[in-house]
This record gives structure tokens, sequence and C-alpha cells, in this order.
């Protein structure tokens, strides 16, 4: 659907032509992934090379706004930042699609925000992006929603990860950057507390484990998926809305405090759970 689309917005098309192909290039890479298991090295370098393709199109983060009054702009060091936060994102999203229904319901709420960005800033190509995506799935979660009868599969969740990190990149020119931590909250906090609780345990940051928040919590809802994720789903939308609501002036010092204050305090509630859940995290 996202690759037919466009062809009935031309202009969004010729407006971002490496967009597109680097979209369709991540969807390709996903497809071989679900059949002939691709590297992960491969999916790397796949990623970074479609981050490049973004840049051709402009989409790329050139600031951070400003630190305790001071402005950050990137310079020199933009693409590989860029390069950086889509990679870590969209990695990110593939780890949360461990239950039924979890990643498309984060995404459909992510997407939500994003969309309203657009119509609020009359930017068409986030509006017909975010719509197309919402749209899709909505239909593919009437299926993925527990009990699931089909799944998303790395050409779903990769590509998912890809367009939401573009539309945060995108979303850039109206929103403060760091905003976006709260925006995509969930995948961004997941991976991050994960990996930390990793290292602190002498463990490889990118080995794989049941100590996902959303493992964590389902274990707390007593087994129930559903639950698992409707309260993951309300929880986004707290977390975007909080993001929505940080106007372009804000202090980027002052929010990343903020947030990273919010990451420890979730770190620590998660930290108690898994001790009373006597899990080997």
């Amino acid at each position: 659907m996202v690759f037919v689309f466009p062809f009935f917005h031309s202009d969004i098309l010729l407006t971002y032509p490496w967009t597109f192909v680097a979209i369709f290039i991540i969807f390709i890479v996903g497809v071989l992934d679900d059949h002939h298991d691709t590297s992960a090295n491969t999916k790397f370098i796949v990623i970074i090379l479609a981050t490049v393709f973004l840049y051709f199109d402009g989409i790329y983060i050139h600031r951070l706004g400003t630190f305790f009054g001071f402005p950050l702009v990137l310079g020199w060091f933009a693409l590989p930042f860029t390069v950086f936060a889509v990679v870590g994102f969209t990695n990110a999203l593939n780890l949360i699609d461990g239950l039924d229904g979890l990643a498309a319901t984060v995404s459909i709420v992510i997407l939500g925000a994003f969309l309203w960005v657009g119509y609020a800033y009359d930017d068409s190509f986030m509006m017909v992006l975010s719509g197309v995506f919402i749209a899709t799935l909505l239909a593919f979660l009437v299926y993925n929603w527990h009990p699931a009868s089909i799944f998303m599969g790395d050409s779903g969740s990769l590509v998912l990860g890809f367009v939401i990190a573009l539309l945060a990149v995108k979303s850039l020119a109206y929103l403060p950057a760091v905003s976006i931590l709260f925006v995509a909250a969930v995948p961004i906090l997941d991976t991050v507390i994960v990996m930390v609780r990793r290292k602190i345990r002498g463990r490889s940051m990118f080995g794989a484990d049941r100590c996902h928040i959303h493992h964590i919590l389902r274990h707390f809802f007593a087994e129930d998926t559903r639950k698992t994720v409707l309260f993951l789903g309300v929880l986004q939308v707290v977390y975007s809305l909080t993001g929505l609501q940080l106007h372009k002036g804000a202090d980027a010092g002052v929010v990343l405090v903020l947030f990273i204050f919010n990451t420890i305090m979730l770190y620590m509630f998660l930290a108690a759970m898994i001790k009373r859940q006597q899990r080997d995290c």
C-alpha cells in the first residue's frame, strides 16, 4: 500500500524519491530475512545505506535544539548522528515485536502523533505516510490481535521502525528534538533499559532474553497478552501527548533531564518487578 499510494500524490513522490527507494530496500531485506535469515551485519549495513538515501532528500538531524541556553548544531556530524538515531530506533521497534499486537498498537499511537504534527503544520508528506501506515496497521491488527493468525515478521517490523524513524526526523522541523524521546518512548525506553541491565550484568548488550518490558508486564498481568498490550498502548498515548505538548522553544537540556529521570524511575520499578518475579535478567 505504501508503495502504491505515493503515485496518486506525484508531488510527494517527486519531492522525496530517495525516501521511497529507501523504504523499498528495507522491505526487500526484511522479506529476505523472513525467508533466509539474513545476517545482522547485512541488515545493519542496509539500514545505514537507506538512511543515507534519506539524507539525499534533506531528511536528517541538523540540530538538537537549545541545551541550557546554548544552541547545539551538529554540522558535519549531522549524517552520522542521523544514522545512529534511525538505525537505533529501527532495531528498537523490531525488539518490541514480541507479543501479539504489541508493535502494531504502539506504532499506531506514535504514527497518530506524527499524523497530528503533519496536520498542524500542513505537511502533506507526514500526513500521507502516517495515514497510510495507520490504515494498514489497523487492518493488520484485526488478525494480529491475540491470539494472532498472522504476524509482522522482519519485513514488517523493519519497515515500520524505519518509517517511524524517518517521520521522527522529519518532525524535527516542528518539534524540539528531545521531544521525540517522549513521542516514541516505549520502544526507546525498552531498548535503553534492557541494554543497560545487560551491561551491568556483564552480558552482551545485543543478546536475546525475556527481560523486555512486555515480558515483565505480561507476567505481572498473569500472562494476559491483551492486558499487557493495552497497558503499553495507553502508556505510549500518555508519553506521546507529553511529547506533543513540548513547544518548539522548550529547552532541550531540561527535557532531556526529565526523560533521564523518567528512565531511571522506570528502571528501578522494573528492577523491583524482576526481583519479585525471580527472573535471571
